[in-house]
């Protein structure tokens, strides 16, 4: 499996920004989705995921504010980010989990200030 992000960026308190990834090299089907993140310093961390029936789960800290969602005909997932602050500045990671099968993309950096 193979997973390549984009939608990265500067962008200013307040504002949004859409994170994309394609999937290939696997049944895109039976892959849970998900987007975490990684700030300087801290723990890489669980933002958002999908199955693929549609059912989500969010970090407390999303608060309403992203929204995940996934493409079967497109083999994507993209991560809607409204509101930004500056404490979602981090390395942001698409994943895909099968049972043990777990792979990463290799992180877009999101950053958010004035």
């Amino acid at each position: 499996v193979q997973l390549v992000e984009s939608g990265g960026g500067l962008v200013q308190p307040g504002g949004s920004l859409r994170l994309s990834c394609v999937f290939s090299g696997g049944i895109f089907s039976i892959y849970v989705m998900g987007w975490y993140r990684q700030a300087p310093g801290k723990q890489r961390e669980l933002v958002a995921a999908v199955t693929s029936d549609g059912n989500t789960n969010y970090a407390d800290f999303v608060k309403g504010r992203f929204t995940i969602s996934r493409d079967s005909a497109e083999r994507t997932v993209a991560l809607q980010m409204n509101n930004l602050e500056p404490e979602d500045t981090a390395v942001y990671y698409c994943n895909a989990r099968f049972i043990k099968d777990v792979n990463w993309g290799q992180g877009t950096l999101v950053t958010v200030s004035s």
